[in-house]
């Protein structure tokens, strides 16, 4: 099992209101699935994505991360577990501004103990596969929507991850770079890895295996096959 939640919850309280972002939620997946998460802005589809990948520590209930509770670990053996075997993709990129591609795709590195030189040929390979090798000494703000999003991609590949948790990676794309950046999660998760996708996309829900639907922090559906 690669990714389990057993009755996690997470709730945000300020002066005027409480929100059940995510409300007694429980789920598995496993080594080859393609999983997307689907509701209406706010329903909690963010809060359960960084809450299963060891960046928001749920209020109660159990995460864990091929076999390992994230939350049990310290601050820095967290970070090292994270970089070694979850892959992030989000929908605004998160690429550091003044890294150019290749510095961008590396960043992950410094979490991980390795070889450096192993780690560059990776990058560049990563960097080749998703057709930025002309690109690679760009800076963010030089590249195109598509550009920047296979750069998230190359990035969170590069300490083969066991799983990829993805946030609206097409919702900034044209249909041809989302259509790749869906192929590339597809083939990751039919190579042995998985998948959390959250999206409001339906080309992303017909990659997918199953999908999740969530309602003000609830799953309001059992998984169903996405065909």
């Amino acid at each position: 099992m690669l990714l389990s939640l057993d009755s996690v919850s997470k709730t945000y309280t300020d002066a005027l209101s409480t929100v059940h972002a995510v409300n007694d939620v429980s789920l598995q997946i496993t080594e080859g699935e393609f999983v997307a998460v689907q509701g209406a802005s706010g329903c909690g589809k963010s809060t359960l994505l960084l809450t299963a990948g060891g960046l928001l520590r749920p209020d109660s209930g159990q995460v864990q991360v091929d076999g390992q509770d994230p939350y049990a670990l310290t601050n820095d053996a967290r970070a090292e577990f994270r970089a070694r075997t979850i892959g992030f993709v989000f929908q605004q990129f998160h690429l550091v501004p003044y890294l150019n591609v290749l510095e961008n795709v590396l960043a992950p590195a410094i979490a991980v103990a390795g070889s450096e030189t192993e780690t560059r040929d990776r990058a560049l390979q990563l960097i080749e596969r998703f057709g930025l090798s002309d690109r690679q000494q760009h800076v963010p703000a030089k590249l195109s929507s598509g550009e920047r999003q296979r750069t998230a991609m190359a990035r969170a590949l590069l300490n083969k991850p066991k799983l990829i948790l993805a946030d609206e990676p097409t919702g900034n794309l044209d249909h041809q770079n989302a259509d790749t950046v869906l192929g590339y999660l597809a083939d990751f998760a039919a190579d042995g890895g998985a998948v959390l996708l959250v999206t409001h996309d339906d080309r992303a829900v017909a990659c997918a295996k199953s999908v999740i639907h969530l309602q003000n922090g609830r799953i309001a559906e059992p998984v169903a096959n996405a065909v």
